[in-house]
């Protein structure tokens, strides 16, 4: 499968408005800027990500094709454990074919999360059936 993270944005000064029917981020110059669209043939996860202070890049929302789960509590994101080895994140769309990061960085945002634990596991449900007829 493949899945892709999206730059959504600094932290302090977009998380507080982040809403599933964001579509643009603030950015350090004072200016809202769009999000991009997301690359063609994504078709597992669209994760959606900001910088914090000290370059810390955490996942603050989690869609597939039928839910938009925009997490209350933050999750830093681990290189490697989260979206692969060898896979940068930048302000581009970055697309991810590592369905392991993938489940590991669902679980533990589900962990942080427990008041979305629901809609979070039954992304992960979608997953899991997606991911097994392959």
């Amino acid at each position: 499968m493949r899945h892709a993270f999206m730059y959504a944005g600094g932290f302090e000064k977009n998380f507080p408005k982040l809403t599933t029917a964001t579509a643009s981020f603030e950015g350090s110059d004072g200016q809202q800027h769009a999000y991009a669209p997301w690359p063609d043939g994504v078709n597992g996860l669209r994760i959606s990500f900001m910088e914090k202070a000290g370059k810390k890049f955490v996942v603050v929302r989690i869609a597939d094709d039928t839910s938009d789960v925009v997490l209350h509590n933050e999750m830093v994101l681990v290189p490697g454990e989260h979206f692969g080895f060898g896979v940068h994140l930048h302000g581009t769309p970055t697309v991810v074919e590592d369905n392991i990061a993938i489940m590991k960085l669902l679980e533990d945002a589900t962990k942080k999360n427990v008041a979305h634990s629901d809609e979070l596991l039954q992304i992960r449900a979608r997953f899991k059936a997606a991911n097994t007829k392959h």
